[in-house]
């Protein structure tokens, strides 16, 4: 493999943690045994019910299927090419760990977690945000500045577990 190539895998990889890839797992599989059967279910008892042209539930339920087939595709993508990350960053922090950090006086702790399993209200930040990425490979008692809208923030690291 040349080292294009090699780059071109790399790019190709998702990071998740075990959790968020046991979550997209979870999901696949309630859209594939549950949601799915039931919608085609749907779109064949309004297929029966006559002229297709003005049956708005054959159409809304064609749509539904056509919506959860893309996502059922863009889940097995992202679970084939899911590399689970290892929590264990050397005492440094990295995907799947929880990060206390200061910002003017007042603590606060994101988990950094692959982009998939990013959540901004649950403090769960991916590793290729802006904060994330300046985040990776910090160690306790680092101080940076990480770009915002507001200007240049100064986060300390108060913890990594």
């Amino acid at each position: 493999m040349t080292r294009s190539d090699e780059i071109k895998h790399m790019k190709k990889q998702v990071q998740l943690t075990q959790k968020g890839l046991d979550a997209l797992k979870k999901e696949l599989s309630e859209l594939v045994n549950l949601k799915r059967p039931s919608l085609v279910d749907r779109l064949s008892n309004a297929r029966s019910q006559g002229d297709l042209s003005e049956n708005s539930d054959y159409q809304n339920a064609k749509e539904e299927l056509e919506f959860l087939d893309g996502r059922i595709e863009e889940l097995e993508t992202v679970i084939k090419s899911a590399v689970v990350v290892s929590d264990d960053n050397n005492g440094g922090a990295g995907v799947g760990a929880k990060v206390t950090v200061r910002v003017n006086g007042v603590k606060t702790t994101f988990e950094i977690v692959g982009e998939w399993e990013a959540d901004l209200a649950k403090k769960k930040i991916s590793h290729t945000s802006p904060l994330g990425s300046a985040l990776v490979g910090k160690k306790l008692g680092d101080k940076f500045e990480v770009e915002a809208p507001v200007g240049k923030v100064l986060y300390e690291i108060v913890s990594v577990e």
